[in-house]
């Protein structure tokens, strides 16, 4: 099993928010995960991003793998997201 740390994709019809979640890399968008790490909200302005940091260590450290948007947001926050 494959861990990836992604977005999911939750709220209202053209008022999303996004969850960063660890999930398995089969399943789907909006599926099962394994731990929230954190959420992304757009449609605020400034847009607000809160992110578990230790959370989202312990998950890199397991070898879970980054999706692009989640890279993006982790170093837009200044995490570093390589491995030890």
């Amino acid at each position: 099993m494959a861990v990836r740390i992604r977005l999911a994709r939750m709220g209202a019809k053209k008022k999303p928010f996004y969850r960063l979640v660890a999930a398995n890399s089969e399943a789907p968008r909006g599926g099962k995960f394994l731990e929230i790490l954190g959420y992304y909200d757009p449609m605020k302005d400034p847009a607000v991003i809160k992110i578990h940091e230790d959370k989202v260590k312990y998950w890199i450290e397991q070898g879970a793998l980054l999706s692009e948007s989640a890279g993006a947001l982790l170093k837009k926050q200044g995490l570093s997201t390589s491995h030890p």
